[in-house]
């Protein structure tokens, strides 16, 4: 799975939308996680994703992944809908698998699933799980929220989604290249904190503009959050948190983690006077942090750092590496 450019999505989607509805607050958008409507006096978001680009783990990352877009609203991820096209290859051991981990992820987020939809689809090879989340709050966070002058917080480290695919589907390539399987062990194991849920809910009320990388990594994740909010961010690449595994994984690789799948690192804008309590919230969670930039003004952009000078400019659309990866091994092409 590759996203469509903005400009397509712009000039295509966006333009076919149906008729206009008073109560919708944020509907489709570049950057923003999820839909925002009011319901009554209530605010329901709602964001539906498939996951394509994995083939261990569908199940669990299938219920997180989706669950961050809403978290990332500051609302509570409740309900999900779960639709589940097979290949005709998986048995029922096979679906007992997936849904066991799809299970697993809701009793952790304390929701249900409550529908959806499972059928073996000709002419597919691969397990597709497409998930919708929905939560209802008296308020919401957007990705658009950003001002100058307000730090850009992270929690957790870049790229372990990706950490956590590429061990699982490549262990085989890494162990070629000389990787101990010890350091691929302890790197699938980065799947368990996908999850942003946690520490999203933390901090919401702080947040000026919260948003969850995905595709294209912790980079399209930031550009996005500048584009949305209309200003420059400036990160210092040395402040950006980073594994051992996940360095030794990318490196073996040839691979960007900051241009990776990076669901588990949630990305917080957070104004200087509430950044000591937005700190203190995620220590007392047992959450780590790292302060990695600030929002400045300028035409929307990334502007990298590095020992305090500018080393590069981020715009446009970035294509992720492991999906990039992904896609040449198992056969697509885009």
């Amino acid at each position: 799975m590759v996203k469509l450019s903005n400009d397509l999505l712009r000039r295509v989607v966006f333009a076919n939308l149906g008729v206009k509805d008073a109560d919708i607050i944020i509907g489709p958008r570049v950057g923003e996680d999820a839909a925002i409507v009011r319901v009554g006096d209530k605010y329901l978001a709602m964001h539906t994703d498939p996951i394509t680009g994995a083939i261990e783990n569908i199940g669990w990352l299938a219920i997180n992944i989706v669950a961050n877009d809403i978290a990332v609203r500051g609302i509570k991820p409740r309900w999900f809908l779960l639709t589940l096209l097979l290949p005709s290859n998986i048995d029922e051991d096979g679906v007992r698998q997936i849904m066991s981990d799809a299970n697993r992820a809701l009793i952790e987020l304390r929701a249900s699933l409550i529908g959806g939809h499972t059928e073996y689809a000709p002419g597919i090879d691969r397990i597709i799980a497409s998930t919708t989340a929905v939560g209802v709050g008296e308020r919401y966070v957007t990705t658009s929220g950003a001002r100058v002058g307000d730090l850009v917080l992270v929690t957790k480290y870049v790229a372990m989604e990706g950490t956590a695919i590429l061990a699982s589907d490549f262990g085989d390539l890494l162990i070629s290249r000389g990787v101990p399987r010890e350091i691929i062990d302890r790197a699938k194991g980065f799947i368990k904190y996908v999850s942003v849920v946690k520490e999203a809910l933390e901090i919401a009320d702080l947040a000026d503009a919260m948003h969850d990388p995905t595709e294209g990594g912790l980079l399209q994740g930031l550009l996005e959050v500048a584009e949305a909010s209309g200003v420059r961010l400036r990160v210092n690449v040395d402040n950006v948190p980073i594994l051992p595994e996940t360095r030794t994984v990318f490196n073996t690789l040839g691979l960007d983690p900051l241009k990776s799948l990076s669901s588990g690192m949630l990305i917080a804008v957070i104004p200087r006077e509430a950044i000591a309590t937005a700190q203190e919230r995620l220590e007392r969670a047992g959450i780590n942090y790292s302060i990695i930039g600030e929002v400045v003004e300028g035409e929307p952009a990334v502007e990298l750092t590095k020992d305090g000078k500018t080393i590069g400019e981020i715009s446009g659309f970035i294509e992720d590496d492991v999906m990039r990866l992904w896609h040449r091994r198992y056969g697509q092409v885009w």
